[in-house]
Protein backbone atom coordinates (compact mmCIF):
# COMPACT_ATOMS: atom_id res chain seq x y z
CA UNK A 1 0.00 0.00 0.00
CA UNK A 2 1.53 3.60 -0.79
CA UNK A 3 1.85 5.84 2.29
CA UNK A 4 0.43 8.91 0.20
CA UNK A 5 -3.30 6.54 0.70
CA UNK A 6 -2.31 6.12 3.96
CA UNK A 7 -1.66 9.72 4.58
CA UNK A 8 -5.39 10.84 2.83
CA UNK A 9 -6.82 8.29 5.08
CA UNK A 10 -5.19 9.52 8.19
CA UNK A 11 -5.98 13.69 7.07
CA UNK A 12 -9.60 12.77 6.34
CA UNK A 13 -10.00 11.64 9.89
CA UNK A 14 -8.46 14.15 11.24
CA UNK A 15 -10.82 16.96 9.12
CA UNK A 16 -13.91 14.51 9.14
CA UNK A 17 -14.30 15.68 5.86
CA UNK A 18 -13.45 14.39 2.49
CA UNK A 19 -13.56 18.26 0.75
CA UNK A 20 -11.53 19.67 4.09
CA UNK A 21 -8.73 17.05 3.15
CA UNK A 22 -8.93 17.35 -0.54
CA UNK A 23 -8.43 21.35 -0.01
CA UNK A 24 -5.38 20.19 2.32
CA UNK A 25 -3.52 17.70 0.52
CA UNK A 26 -4.59 19.45 -2.84
CA UNK A 27 -6.47 16.51 -4.48
CA UNK A 28 -9.84 16.99 -5.93
CA UNK A 29 -12.91 15.54 -3.25
CA UNK A 30 -13.51 12.59 -6.18
CA UNK A 31 -9.56 11.65 -5.58
CA UNK A 32 -10.05 11.74 -1.57
CA UNK A 33 -12.93 8.89 -2.20
CA UNK A 34 -11.37 6.94 -4.76
CA UNK A 35 -7.79 6.80 -2.56
CA UNK A 36 -10.44 5.90 0.34
CA UNK A 37 -12.44 3.26 -1.76
CA UNK A 38 -9.28 1.31 -2.88
CA UNK A 39 -8.03 1.40 0.55
CA UNK A 40 -11.39 -0.28 1.58
CA UNK A 41 -11.68 -3.07 -1.27
CA UNK A 42 -7.24 -3.48 -0.16
CA UNK A 43 -8.69 -4.25 3.55
CA UNK A 44 -11.75 -5.88 2.79
CA UNK A 45 -13.80 -3.72 5.50
CA UNK A 46 -15.32 -0.06 5.53
CA UNK A 47 -13.23 2.54 7.10
CA UNK A 48 -15.09 5.68 7.41
CA UNK A 49 -18.99 6.10 8.13
CA UNK A 50 -21.18 9.26 6.55
CA UNK A 51 -22.81 11.72 9.44
CA UNK A 52 -24.78 14.95 9.70
CA UNK A 53 -21.53 16.45 9.61
CA UNK A 54 -18.83 14.50 7.51
CA UNK A 55 -17.58 11.46 8.18
CA UNK A 56 -16.03 9.55 10.99
CA UNK A 57 -13.57 6.24 11.01
CA UNK A 58 -15.83 2.87 11.65
CA UNK A 59 -14.01 1.07 14.77
CA UNK A 60 -11.48 -0.76 11.87
CA UNK A 61 -11.19 2.75 10.31
CA UNK A 62 -9.41 3.39 13.96
CA UNK A 63 -7.63 0.48 14.77
CA UNK A 64 -6.45 1.21 11.18
CA UNK A 65 -5.98 5.29 11.61
CA UNK A 66 -3.84 4.14 14.80
CA UNK A 67 -1.17 1.97 13.46
CA UNK A 68 -1.00 4.50 9.90
CA UNK A 69 -0.41 7.39 11.91
CA UNK A 70 2.04 5.68 14.09
CA UNK A 71 3.63 4.42 10.65
CA UNK A 72 3.88 7.80 8.64
CA UNK A 73 5.21 9.69 11.22
CA UNK A 74 8.06 6.86 11.38
CA UNK A 75 8.37 7.30 7.53
CA UNK A 76 8.85 11.16 8.24
CA UNK A 77 11.77 10.51 10.64
CA UNK A 78 13.11 8.27 8.03
CA UNK A 79 13.26 10.85 5.33
CA UNK A 80 14.60 13.60 7.69
CA UNK A 81 17.65 11.61 8.97
CA UNK A 82 18.65 10.53 5.50
CA UNK A 83 18.67 13.93 4.27
CA UNK A 84 20.42 15.13 7.18
CA UNK A 85 23.24 12.99 6.65
CA UNK A 86 23.21 14.30 3.00
CA UNK A 87 23.37 17.43 4.51
CA UNK A 88 25.73 16.76 7.36
CA UNK A 89 23.33 18.28 9.70
CA UNK A 90 20.94 17.12 12.11
CA UNK A 91 18.66 19.87 13.25
CA UNK A 92 15.85 18.21 14.10
CA UNK A 93 13.44 19.45 17.06
CA UNK A 94 14.25 18.16 20.44
CA UNK A 95 10.82 17.32 21.87
CA UNK A 96 11.32 16.57 25.64
CA UNK A 97 8.88 15.22 28.23
CA UNK A 98 8.80 15.20 31.86
CA UNK A 99 6.17 14.87 35.08
CA UNK A 100 5.00 18.36 36.13
CA UNK A 101 7.22 18.80 39.25
CA UNK A 102 10.15 17.75 36.90
CA UNK A 103 8.96 20.36 33.96
CA UNK A 104 9.03 22.96 36.32
CA UNK A 105 12.20 22.41 38.51
CA UNK A 106 15.48 20.34 36.87
CA UNK A 107 14.24 20.04 33.00
CA UNK A 108 14.69 23.74 31.84
CA UNK A 109 17.82 24.00 34.18
CA UNK A 110 19.45 21.23 32.21
CA UNK A 111 18.09 22.33 28.63
CA UNK A 112 19.73 25.85 29.36
CA UNK A 113 23.44 23.94 30.53
CA UNK A 114 22.51 21.86 27.30
CA UNK A 115 22.42 24.51 24.87
CA UNK A 116 25.35 26.25 26.20
CA UNK A 117 27.41 23.53 25.56
CA UNK A 118 26.34 22.37 22.24
CA UNK A 119 24.80 25.37 20.79
CA UNK A 120 21.36 26.77 20.13
CA UNK A 121 18.29 23.92 18.93
CA UNK A 122 14.81 24.20 18.75
CA UNK A 123 13.26 22.64 21.35
CA UNK A 124 9.74 21.76 23.13
CA UNK A 125 8.66 20.39 26.62
CA UNK A 126 5.89 18.32 27.39
CA UNK A 127 4.45 17.81 30.90
CA UNK A 128 2.48 14.65 31.75
CA UNK A 129 2.16 11.25 33.74
CA UNK A 130 5.33 9.08 33.42
CA UNK A 131 2.60 6.44 31.63
CA UNK A 132 1.83 8.90 29.36
CA UNK A 133 5.06 10.39 28.74
CA UNK A 134 6.15 6.55 28.08
CA UNK A 135 3.63 6.08 25.17
CA UNK A 136 4.56 9.18 23.59
CA UNK A 137 8.64 8.22 23.37
CA UNK A 138 7.73 4.71 21.99
CA UNK A 139 4.95 6.67 19.29
CA UNK A 140 8.08 8.53 18.37
CA UNK A 141 6.74 11.96 19.49
CA UNK A 142 9.46 12.97 22.19
CA UNK A 143 12.78 12.18 21.83
CA UNK A 144 13.53 12.02 25.55
CA UNK A 145 11.09 12.29 28.64
CA UNK A 146 11.87 12.29 32.66
CA UNK A 147 9.73 10.52 34.68
CA UNK A 148 9.49 8.65 37.84
CA UNK A 149 8.56 4.96 39.48
CA UNK A 150 6.05 6.38 41.49
CA UNK A 151 2.79 4.52 42.19
CA UNK A 152 2.03 2.66 39.64
CA UNK A 153 5.78 2.44 38.50
CA UNK A 154 7.37 1.63 34.98
CA UNK A 155 6.67 0.08 32.44
CA UNK A 156 9.35 -2.55 31.32
CA UNK A 157 10.08 -1.76 27.69
CA UNK A 158 13.01 -3.15 25.44
CA UNK A 159 11.63 -0.41 22.84
CA UNK A 160 13.37 2.11 25.74
CA UNK A 161 16.67 3.00 27.10
CA UNK A 162 16.55 4.25 30.63
CA UNK A 163 18.86 6.06 32.77
CA UNK A 164 18.38 6.12 36.58
CA UNK A 165 18.77 10.22 37.58
CA UNK A 166 18.50 9.38 41.19
CA UNK A 167 15.86 9.42 44.52
CA UNK A 168 13.98 12.45 45.01
CA UNK A 169 12.96 12.96 48.70
CA UNK A 170 9.40 14.09 49.27
CA UNK A 171 8.65 16.78 51.16
CA UNK A 172 5.49 18.64 52.77
CA UNK A 173 4.40 22.00 51.69
CA UNK A 174 2.92 24.54 53.95
CA UNK A 175 1.27 27.69 53.43
CA UNK A 176 3.45 30.48 54.71
CA UNK A 177 1.44 31.29 57.99
CA UNK A 178 0.75 27.73 59.12
CA UNK A 179 2.73 26.94 62.85
CA UNK A 180 4.97 23.98 61.43
CA UNK A 181 6.48 27.11 58.47
CA UNK A 182 9.94 27.33 59.50
CA UNK A 183 10.70 24.40 61.26
CA UNK A 184 13.02 21.81 61.18
CA UNK A 185 12.64 18.01 60.07
CA UNK A 186 8.85 16.52 61.59
CA UNK A 187 7.72 13.47 61.87
CA UNK A 188 4.37 12.43 59.24
CA UNK A 189 2.57 11.98 63.04
CA UNK A 190 2.81 15.42 63.88
CA UNK A 191 0.51 16.19 60.64
CA UNK A 192 -2.06 13.90 61.29
CA UNK A 193 -4.98 15.91 62.00
CA UNK A 194 -4.51 18.14 58.80
CA UNK A 195 -6.50 18.09 55.59
CA UNK A 196 -4.43 17.02 52.72
CA UNK A 197 -5.19 17.72 48.72
CA UNK A 198 -3.29 15.87 46.13
CA UNK A 199 -3.56 15.62 42.09
CA UNK A 200 -2.52 12.18 41.32
CA UNK A 201 -3.15 9.06 42.46
CA UNK A 202 0.83 8.23 42.50
CA UNK A 203 1.50 11.24 45.12
CA UNK A 204 -1.32 10.31 46.71
CA UNK A 205 -0.13 6.48 47.37
CA UNK A 206 2.89 7.37 48.66
CA UNK A 207 1.44 9.44 51.31
CA UNK A 208 -0.70 6.68 52.33
CA UNK A 209 1.53 4.37 52.58
CA UNK A 210 3.91 6.50 54.26
CA UNK A 211 1.05 7.80 57.01
CA UNK A 212 0.29 4.01 57.21
CA UNK A 213 4.10 2.73 58.40
CA UNK A 214 3.69 5.62 60.47
CA UNK A 215 0.68 4.02 62.42
CA UNK A 216 -1.24 7.12 61.28
CA UNK A 217 -3.66 7.78 58.56
CA UNK A 218 -3.48 10.89 55.65
CA UNK A 219 -7.13 12.68 55.41
CA UNK A 220 -6.79 13.50 51.77
CA UNK A 221 -9.97 15.92 51.89
CA UNK A 222 -9.41 18.00 48.59
CA UNK A 223 -8.60 16.65 45.35
CA UNK A 224 -6.72 19.51 42.56
CA UNK A 225 -6.55 18.71 39.00
CA UNK A 226 -3.14 19.62 38.60
CA UNK A 227 0.25 20.44 40.29
CA UNK A 228 -0.57 24.69 39.90
CA UNK A 229 -4.12 24.05 41.30
CA UNK A 230 -2.95 22.04 44.21
CA UNK A 231 -0.08 24.59 45.35
CA UNK A 232 -3.29 27.26 45.36
CA UNK A 233 -5.31 25.16 47.61
CA UNK A 234 -2.07 25.32 50.14
CA UNK A 235 -1.33 28.79 49.88
CA UNK A 236 -4.85 29.71 50.54
CA UNK A 237 -4.72 27.90 53.81
CA UNK A 238 -7.16 24.58 52.85
CA UNK A 239 -4.65 22.24 53.12
CA UNK A 240 -1.34 20.51 52.78
CA UNK A 241 0.64 18.69 50.35
CA UNK A 242 3.33 16.30 49.47
CA UNK A 243 5.10 17.70 46.63
CA UNK A 244 8.53 16.23 45.07
CA UNK A 245 11.68 17.94 46.63
CA UNK A 246 12.17 18.01 42.82
CA UNK A 247 10.08 20.98 43.19
CA UNK A 248 11.04 23.29 45.80
CA UNK A 249 13.25 25.54 43.98
CA UNK A 250 10.42 26.53 41.40
CA UNK A 251 7.74 27.27 44.34
CA UNK A 252 5.39 30.29 44.24
CA UNK A 253 6.41 32.72 46.94
CA UNK A 254 3.66 32.05 49.12
CA UNK A 255 4.13 28.79 50.06
CA UNK A 256 7.13 26.98 52.05
CA UNK A 257 8.13 23.50 52.85
CA UNK A 258 9.13 21.28 55.59
CA UNK A 259 11.38 18.30 55.32
CA UNK A 260 9.80 14.65 56.59
CA UNK A 261 11.40 12.05 58.96
CA UNK A 262 12.50 9.43 56.73
CA UNK A 263 10.56 10.56 53.93
CA UNK A 264 8.90 8.59 51.14
CA UNK A 265 10.74 8.70 48.11
CA UNK A 266 10.50 7.99 44.24
CA UNK A 267 13.29 7.22 41.61
CA UNK A 268 13.77 9.57 38.40
CA UNK A 269 14.53 8.57 35.49
CA UNK A 270 14.86 9.58 31.67
CA UNK A 271 14.09 7.49 28.88
CA UNK A 272 15.27 7.58 25.37
CA UNK A 273 13.94 5.95 22.49
CA UNK A 274 16.74 2.63 21.29
CA UNK A 275 15.99 3.55 17.82
CA UNK A 276 17.03 6.57 15.96
CA UNK A 277 17.65 8.47 18.77
CA UNK A 278 18.11 12.35 18.73
CA UNK A 279 21.74 13.01 18.37
CA UNK A 280 21.26 16.10 21.42
CA UNK A 281 19.91 13.15 23.39
CA UNK A 282 23.37 11.67 25.36
CA UNK A 283 24.07 15.30 26.09
CA UNK A 284 21.36 16.25 27.68
CA UNK A 285 20.82 12.61 29.46
CA UNK A 286 24.74 14.01 31.30
CA UNK A 287 23.11 17.84 32.00
CA UNK A 288 19.77 16.05 33.52
CA UNK A 289 22.01 13.98 35.93
CA UNK A 290 24.30 17.10 36.75
CA UNK A 291 20.75 18.51 37.69
CA UNK A 292 19.33 16.24 39.66
CA UNK A 293 22.63 15.46 41.60
CA UNK A 294 22.58 19.94 42.66
CA UNK A 295 19.27 18.82 43.97
CA UNK A 296 20.01 15.70 45.76
CA UNK A 297 22.58 17.30 47.24
CA UNK A 298 20.09 19.90 48.84
CA UNK A 299 18.11 17.28 49.98
CA UNK A 300 20.79 15.55 51.74
CA UNK A 301 21.92 18.69 53.37
CA UNK A 302 17.98 19.10 54.57
CA UNK A 303 18.00 15.55 56.48
CA UNK A 304 17.29 15.62 60.07
CA UNK A 305 20.12 15.21 62.19
CA UNK A 306 19.78 13.24 65.42
CA UNK A 307 19.08 16.01 68.08
CA UNK A 308 16.09 17.69 65.27
CA UNK A 309 15.14 13.56 65.20
CA UNK A 310 14.45 13.88 69.28
CA UNK A 311 13.00 17.38 69.30
CA UNK A 312 10.14 16.91 67.07
CA UNK A 313 9.13 13.76 69.01
CA UNK A 314 7.84 16.05 71.79
CA UNK A 315 6.62 18.67 69.34
CA UNK A 316 2.54 19.06 69.49
CA UNK A 317 0.37 17.41 66.84
CA UNK A 318 -1.59 20.15 65.31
Amino acid sequence: MELTVWRTFVTVCRLGSLSAAAAELHHTQSAVSRQIAGLERRLGVPLVERHARGVRPTPAGEVFRRHALATLKEADRAVRAVRDVRDGVDDRPLAVGATPSLAAGIVPEAVRGLLEETGPVRWSLLPGLSAQLHDRVIAGDLDIAVVTDAPPGLTVDQRVARRFLGLDEMVVVLPLGHPLAGRGPVRVETLAGEPWVEDNDGSAALLRQHAARAGVSARIDLTAADLPGKLALVATGHAVALIPGALTRALRADVTTVPLVGPPTRGVYAITPRRDPHPRAAPLLDRLATAFASVRRAQVDDRPTESETRQDKTAPCG
